[in-house]
């Protein structure tokens, strides 16, 4: 699956929030679990684990797993490389443009310098 830039904005809206990616830690650590079992690992009840996973779901964080009566969550560790691949070229894209500010900067300085 390819990043682009809508499902940029929904991946960044989705492990943004500092609830989710407590629930992700969780669930890789857990390495599959019920969205009771990762409520009792965090301070959310049920009914808010489940609808952050169905975020993560959405954009492809996790998987799920009917198991019976349960409803079994996995993190999706490609797709969860992929997000951090392209996490990696927008902090790539954001260093050049701040090292461009700055050299603009630095040029616009030294100029007024030798006029004073």
């Amino acid at each position: 699956m390819k990043i682009g830039r809508v499902e940029d904005e929904e991946l960044w809206a989705a492990i943004g929030e500092p609830s989710r990616r407590q629930l992700l830690d969780v669930l890789i650590s857990l390495g599959e679990a019920t969205p009771s079992a990762i409520a009792l690992e965090l301070p959310l009840t049920r009914q808010a684990v489940t609808k952050h996973l169905a975020v993560l779901d959405r954009v492809g964080l996790v998987d799920s797993q009917r198991v019976g009566r349960e409803v079994r969550y996995t993190v999706r560790t490609d797709r969860l490389n992929e997000a951090a691949l392209a996490m990696v070229r927008v902090a790539t894209q954001w260093d050049k443009r701040l090292l461009d500010i700055k050299s603009a900067a630095e040029a616009t300085h030294r100029k007024r310098s030798k006029k004073s």
